[in-house]
């Protein structure tokens, strides 16, 4: 009587796969630099909201788009070291 075809066919080896690198730690600095642009960039903009209008010639009047882009870019930059964070 013919063999099946599953007896005759060798049987896999299972290899595992290799394993992945151990992601980096982040530094000590990570975590305050983190915190520290994130409360800049927001004290900088509340800054701008509150005594923008009350002080007469600022550079906070003068560039008054370029004060919330540079606030923003602040919490940005927290967010972007936030994924360094281990």
């Amino acid at each position: 009587m013919p063999k099946s075809r599953s007896v005759r066919k060798k049987k896999a080896v299972y290899t595992p796969p290799p394993t992945a690198p151990q992601p980096k730690i982040g530094g000590r600095w990570v975590a305050p630099a983190m915190l520290t642009f994130f409360f800049l960039g927001i004290l900088w903009i509340g800054v701008y909201y509150i005594i923008g209008n009350f002080v007469p010639v600022s550079f906070l009047e003068e560039q008054p788009n370029w004060n919330l882009a540079i606030g923003f870019s602040g919490i940005i930059m927290a967010l972007i070291l936030s994924t360094r964070w281990r």
